[in-house]
Parts: structure tokens; C-alpha cells; sequence
């Protein structure tokens, strides 16, 4: 029976080791501070926001939630951000995404001060991660190294498969592997072949946000499994193409009228050694490391001792 990787369990573990490093920099009398940009109403937007506040809240960080109004201009919104790089109290800066179409989210990002790009999404941070040099890593790629390590998953000497070249996602989640001495390939929609790529891969990374894209033939029997995608299935054809006889899978569909799906078919689970599953993966990592990322941001902006990982290397600093 292949493993299921409990992302809420390696979660929950994160936050916990971040609320007493918040507890021992509290002693030292720093607060690390989140303050979090939101512009609109788009319903996903205001439930991520509102779930990294309340992280903050739980673990004991200061957050600072920040909404402009919808037509906030792209000057206004540059002002804001050297507003919060000026602020002591404010050791990470975040800019949800996506932002409205006439506001320059490329030129927001670039100003956010590297020293308080906890997204790790700056070209500054993006040249440390592939320099090796410590840097805020991109938080759904630390949370996959922190799900393979946790999970005792072996990652050197082994051949990585990366599906997806985002800057977000795919090129930095490649570049940590890398670091922690993989082999590492990087596909995408363009690669031919891909599934001979696929199945030469002992660690196989999707994040091509595509439902179902990797199939039961592109995978190697025994390779660990690591989904990225959250994509929605709302129709009934969808729903039958990767969950057809499914009782538990069916009564949500037909509560909600929709479920979601990774990138990786369901069916290629059965085959893998283990696997992260959608939901209750990867994407429950993603703000246990935003919040990992605040408090090193803290402590490196004040030179102190770091205790936590070198993301950009995968090791503890002594």
C-alpha cells in the first residue's frame, strides 16, 4: 500500500516549532509582523488572506491587514509598499495575488524589499536560492522539501521530474531539489515525451494546473508522488472522469456541486510508493511556511542567530 504524506500533520508540527521560536524572540522583545495586501473581493483572495491573519493570531506573530479599494491605481500601490519597507514592525510584506488587471503586480513585487519578501518571489531572493546562498524561499517549494524530508522520503542520488516551470512553483521547487543533491529534470507542456521523462522519475513533482494531467502510465511503479494542483471539477463528466464510484467523493459533489483534483490522476496514487493527496497535501504547507518565512525574515533583519532551515540549501544552520 503506498504512503500517504500527511500534509496537515507536517503542518501543524512547522507551526508549532514557529510558535516557540515566536515565544523566544517575544523574550527578546521582537514581535515578528506579517502585513498582508488585499485588493478586491474575490472570494478565494479574502479566505487565503483571512487564514494567514489568523495563523498569525494562533502563533503569536503580528499581522497587519491592509485592503485598498479596487481602483487603487499602480502609483498608489508602490507608495503603500515603501510605506511598509519603512516599518520596523513589519518584517514581511504580502501582496495577494491576483492583483486587478491595471495595477502592475511585476513592478509591486520587485519593490517589495528582498529582506521582507516572504513569498520569496524577488529576483534578489530568486538569484540567492540558485546561488545556494540563504534566502526566503517561495513557501509551497519549502513546504515540498519539508514534506519529502519530514517524511523520511530519500531525495539525494535519486532522479526528480519537476511537470511545470513557473516561477512560483516549478523552477525553485527544481532548484531546492538540486541543493539536496537530486537529479533533477524540468518538464512542461511543450516536453516530448513526456511521459518516458515521467517514468524515469523516483520523485515526480506536478504543478502544471492541469486536472489529472499525469496519468497512471507516466508514473514509475513505487515513485513518490507530490501534487501541487488544486483544480475544481464542477460538472458531471468531470467528476466521472477521475471519481466515478467514489461514495465519499460523491456526496461532497452532490452537497457543493463540485470537488477538487490534483494534477496527478487519482488512479496513478495506487501505484506510487507514496503520495501527497488533494486536498490535505501540499497546500497545507504553503502557509505554515509564509509563517516560517516571517520569523526568519525577523531574525535575519536583526542578525540574529537563525536556528531554522537554509531553505536554498535544505539544511539546519548551527
Amino acid at each position: 500500500m503506498p504512503r500517504v504524506l500527511d500534509g496537515a500533520a507536517i503542518a501543524a508540527a512547522i507551526k508549532q516549532e514557529v510558535a516557540e521560536e515566536v515565544r523566544a524572540l517575544v523574550g527578546l522583545g521582537v514581535r515578528p509582523g506579517l502585513a498582508a495586501v488585499l485588493v478586491g473581493h474575490l472570494p478565494a483572495s479574502e479566505i487565503y488572506v483571512r487564514n494567514k491573519v489568523q495563523a498569525c493570531a494562533e502563533l503569536g506573530l503580528y499581522s497587519d491587514l491592509i485592503a485598498p479599494a479596487e481602483t487603487v491605481t499602480t502609483d498608489e500601490m508602490l507608495a503603500l509598499v515603501a510605506e511598509l519597507n519603512a516599518r520596523d514592525d513589519v518584517d514581511g510584506i504580502l501582496i495577494q495575488l491576483p492583483l486587478p488587471a491595471h495595477v502592475d503586480a511585476k513592478a509591486l513585487l520587485d519593490a517589495v524589499d528582498p529582506a521582507k519578501d516572504v513569498d520569496g518571489l524577488h529576483p534578489v531572493n530568486a538569484g540567492r536560492l540558485q546561488a545556494g546562498r540563504p534566502a526566503l524561499a517561495p513557501c509551497t517549494p519549502a513546504g515540498i522539501i519539508e514534506i519529502l524530508k519530514r517524511s523520511e522520503i530519500a531525495i539525494a542520488g535519486e532522479h526528480a521530474v519537476v511537470v511545470g516551470r513557473s516561477d512560483i512553483v516549478g523552477k525553485p521547487v527544481a532548484m531546492l531539489l538540486l541543493h539536496q543533491n537530486a537529479t533533477v529534470t524540468i518538464c512542461h507542456s511543450k516536453t516530448r515525451n513526456l511521459g518516458e521523462v515521467t517514468r524515469q522519475a523516483d520523485i515526480l513533482v506536478a504543478a502544471i494546473g492541469r486536472a489529472g494531467f499525469i496519468t497512471p502510465e507516466m508514473v514509475k511503479p513505487g515513485a513518490t508522488l507530490i501534487d501541487v494542483g488544486i483544480n475544481r471539477l464542477s460538472t458531471r463528466e468531470e467528476f466521472d472522469r477521475f471519481f466515478q464510484g467514489d461514495a465519499k467523493r460523491e456526496a461532497a459533489f452532490s452537497k457543493r456541486g463540485s470537488v477538487i483534483v490534483g494534477d496527478i490522476d487519482p488512479k496513478a496514487f495506487e501505484i506510487s510508493g507514496a503520495y501527497t493527496p488533494v486536498p490535505g497535501g501540499v497546500g497545507l504547507l504553503t502557509i505554515a511556511m509564509l509563517m516560517a518565512n516571517t520569523v526568519r525574515a525577523a531574525k535575519m533583519r536583526r542578525k540574529i542567530a537563525d536556528q531554522d532551515y537554509n531553505f536554498a540549501r535544505g539544511e539546519r544552520i548551527p
